[in-house]
This record gives structure tokens, C-alpha cells and sequence, in this order.
């Protein structure tokens, strides 16, 4: 069976997040002084052949931890749907 797999990747917490303070600094340009916060991140879609969700999930985070994700500087979470 093939499962849809969305794969989030976001900067570590601990880390600055270039993009997110240049996006942060022109939403205060355009006066939403109401947003606290901006991370950018990806999201990555998987379709994966599997027998069960949690197969999917496991093949999903193996691709993680080899290829989509930096783990020095970034963590991700799967979700399989």
C-alpha cells in the first residue's frame, strides 16, 4: 500500500533562524507588530510503499536522518496520513 508522508524540517530551537528574522523584520515593516515569532523550515512530501503506517513512518524517518535533515542544525517530525 502507498501512504502519504509529510516530513517537517525546522531549525533547532537553540539555533538562529536567518530567514525567519528577515521575514519577522518585514512583517513589522508592514505594521503586523502582532506576530511574536518566524521560523522557516520545509516540508517535504513522501509517498511510500509499505504494509502499515508505522512502517511508513520508520521508512520516512530513516530518509530523515540520512538525507532531509541537517541534525546539527535542524530536527524534523513525520506524520504519516
Amino acid at each position: 500500500m502507498t501512504y502519504n508522508v509529510q516530513v517537517t524540517v525546522m531549525p533547532l530551537k537553540e539555533l538562529l533562524d536567518p530567514q525567519g528574522k528577515a521575514v519577522m523584520g518585514g512583517l513589522q515593516n508592514l505594521g503586523l507588530n502582532t506576530v511574536q515569532d518566524v521560523r522557516i523550515g520545509k516540508n517535504i512530501t513522501l509517498q511510500v510503499e509499505a504494509n502499515n503506517p508505522e512502517e511508513a513512518k520508520k521508512i520516512a524517518e530513516e530518509a530523515s536522518k540520512k538525507l532531509l535533515a541537517n541534525p546539527v542544525m535542524e530536527y524534523f517530525e513525520v506524520a504519516v496520513n
